[in-house]
């Protein structure tokens, strides 16, 4: 029972992976203001401290030219990171292939790879399937499907995607692309950070504003999408 949570004003969850050094302090009731709201601290030997530019901290082990890599601009609360996820297929002669998911939702991604066999053409019911998120964050909104399935695709054919791309946007059954809310938010965080590319959802382009030095690559569904990155 969570009487306990209904009594006090505030409850935080201070997260971490068994090995990582990044700890997310996540506050999912506040009484007195808004929730959702996220905090990235660094385990050192002086403690934990502040990491001011989580984005940057996450992608600075990042090899640029990696298969199976995708990057995606994030909304956690009132703060936009830039997230890499990673996707590795494996030929399995089991009968029933295994889908591993750190740090997405497992049934989304049943149902993304789902989409990519139906929709898209790229063949998985004869590979092993494993999808993370690097630095122990979890994402759950959707707008991190279209980079999840591009990432998938970059694994099966072997390929690299292009280092200044970034890719968001809701994936639907029939495979089309779907807006997300604060899309020139997750913009404005990849044009800080340095990438000149975005992949997104056609839909999403009604009243945005490009930053300086990024190209759109909007798309109605996802074999569009498969097709240009």
């Amino acid at each position: 029972p969570r009487v306990l949570e209904h009594l006090v004003d505030v409850v935080a969850y201070l997260e971490s992976q068994e090995y990582g050094t990044y700890r997310i302090l996540r506050n999912n009731k506040n009484r007195f203001g808004s929730t959702t709201e996220v905090g990235v601290f660094e385990m050192t030997n002086k403690g934990l401290t502040d990491v001011p530019d989580p984005s940057s901290a996450l992608l600075s082990q990042r090899y640029e030219h990696a298969v199976g890599s995708a990057l995606v601009p994030v909304v956690e609360g009132s703060r936009p990171l830039l997230l890499e996820v990673q996707a590795l297929t494996s030929l399995t002669h089991l009968p029933a292939p295994r889908r591993v998911a750190n740090g997405v939702d497992h049934s989304r991604l049943l149902m993304l790879a789902a989409v990519l066999s139906r929709r898209a053409g790229v063949e998985l019911s004869n590979q092993d399937l494993i999808v993370s998120v690097a630095g122990g964050f979890q994402v759950n909104e959707p707008a991190s499907d279209l980079a999840i399935t591009v990432a998938i695709a970059s694994s099966m054919r072997n390929g690299p995607i292009d280092p200044r791309l970034v890719i968001f946007g809701e994936i639907g059954l029939s495979g089309e692309l779907r807006t997300v809310p604060q899309a020139q938010r997750r913009l404005e965080e990849a044009a800080r950070l340095g990438f000149c590319q975005c992949a997104l959802p056609e839909t999403a382009l009604e009243g945005l504003k490009v930053p300086p030095g990024m190209e759109l690559l909007p798309a109605r569904t996802l074999q569009q999408v498969l097709k240009t990155v």
